[in-house]
């Protein structure tokens, strides 16, 4: 990857995706730059346009414009926020790397604190709330289960109560960036990598502008994602659940001979029958729907199509990489 700042190396890459943040982005930047600046870091911002559909791309060029430090990524369409992560980590050249939301639920005023703590010797410092503030009761309940369902299902020890926002040494960027799934979980995968991780925790505050991004239907395919990129589980379950329905289904056989060939008492019932039809049917199809969820995850990665096209962008990069080309797996 090649260097497109000039002078000093960057020290510190700041990521930032965005879809339909306008009402933020100018907010955004005056905060980071607010707490960055008096680090005395050499630091570039990364805005990676996600297809936004307001006046976001055109404030994010603007401050290119104005500002030598800014960087944005153009994406063709909307590839979704963990494919935006996912190029900034591809074309970031920090020895330490910021990802950050555009909607301010996640305090930049942080970064020093986790900063600190990288220079102590860790790879990865996440923030992790202690409260949610101007979230509906339903989205913090499902939030809530979502993560302490993934932690006792996977194998991985994924941190709780936390988003995306941390902060990570390059040779973790690096690390990432061999994985090239098209189905991503980027905290699954930071988690995945190892390397020393902490914390520190915060009180997320209420989104300052605009609608959020995460409806539930993105937040039920982000949860598909995590739980059959990093669980084998539901496999196991629809195995034991076809074992437990057949040695039911043996028990009525057994019971239906012994009615009919000893008690005399058998009466052939269609309501019984309906039951055991659908009954067995509905866990057949559960079992089905299950394998297919994680059939179409090895087909998509078969196809080996890109993770996302770039429509336009301020960063100039060297035809001579070794590596693979953004967004194309290796």
């Amino acid at each position: 990857m090649s260097s497109h700042v000039s002078g000093s190396p960057t020290v510190l890459s700041v990521i930032i995706p965005i879809f339909n943040e306008e009402a933020n982005i100018p907010t955004l930047y005056k905060r980071l730059r607010g707490v960055i600046d008096p680090m005395g870091l050499s630091c570039e911002y990364v805005f990676i346009n996600d297809g936004s559909r307001d006046r976001s791309l055109e404030l994010i060029r603007g401050l290119a414009a104005q500002h030598d430090d800014v960087r944005y990524v153009n994406f063709s369409r909307n590839f979704g926020q963990q494919m935006a992560v996912t190029a900034g980590l591809d074309l970031c050249v920090g020895q330490a790397v910021v990802i950050i939301d555009a909607d301010l639920q996640d305090p930049p005023e942080l970064i020093p604190q986790m900063y600190e703590k990288l220079r102590q010797g860790y790879e990865v410092v996440y923030a992790k709330r202690r409260s949610r503030e101007g979230e509906s009761a339903m989205k913090k309940l499902t939030s809530k289960l979502f993560y302490r369902t993934l932690a006792n299902l996977t194998n991985v020890d994924i941190p709780v109560d936390t988003g995306d926002f941390r902060i990570m040494d390059r040779k973790v960027v690096e690390a990432l960036k061999l994985m090239p799934e098209q189905n991503k979980y980027m905290r699954g995968q930071i988690s995945w990598v190892g390397f020393r991780q902490t914390f520190v925790e915060f009180d997320r505050a209420e989104r300052a502008g605009g609608q959020t991004a995460w409806t539930y239907r993105k937040m039920i395919r982000l949860a598909l994602d995590a739980i059959t990129s990093y669980s084998d589980v539901p496999l196991k379950v629809s195995t034991v659940a076809g074992f437990f329905v057949s040695a039911i289904a043996f028990v009525m056989m057994i019971y239906t001979f012994y009615s009919r060939f000893f008690r005399q008492s058998y009466q052939p019932g269609w309501a019984s029958l309906m039951v055991s039809i659908l009954f067995l049917g509905g866990v057949q199809l559960i079992a089905i729907g299950i394998i297919g969820e994680y059939l179409a995850r090895v087909s998509a990665d078969v196809r080996r199509r890109p993770l996302y096209l770039i429509d336009d962008t301020n960063i100039v990069l060297e035809d001579t990489r070794p590596q693979r080309q953004p967004g194309v797996p290796a």
